[in-house]
């Protein structure tokens, strides 16, 4: 099983930016779709985007327009770029196969991003 881990979190302030990476331990070339996730403290785990082999992108309608996800399938590695961060952006960010999220050990440890107001 890939294994993933996810980086790129922090402390910012409200309209700033971050870009996520998570490196998969294996290839993803074979993945269709990857995808981005996201906890927020007290909340269950929710879709923020995705994206599939062929570069078509989903995404949820509280990011559309300030994200963007983007994968290399060379380096195994799938991005996501946040801009005009907002206080509830603050979560723990996580990436995964989408069609692999039913599976407990799938997960990684993910990313801590906090948007200060």
């Amino acid at each position: 099983q890939v294994q993933l881990k996810e980086s790129g979190g922090g402390l910012v302030q409200a309209g700033g930016s971050l870009r996520l990476s998570c490196a998969a331990s294996g290839s993803i070339f074979s993945v269709d779709r990857m995808g981005w996730y996201r906890q927020a403290p007290g909340k269950q785990r929710e879709f923020v985007a995705s994206v599939t082999r062929g570069g078509a992108t989903l995404y949820d309608y509280s990011v559309k327009g300030r994200f963007t996800i983007s994968r290399d399938n060379a380096k195994n590695t799938v991005y996501l770029q946040m801009n005009s961060l907002k206080p509830e952006d603050t979560a723990v960010y996580y990436c995964n196969d989408v069609a692999a999220t039913w599976k407990p050990g799938s997960w990684g440890q993910g990313t801590q991003v906090t948007v200060s107001s």
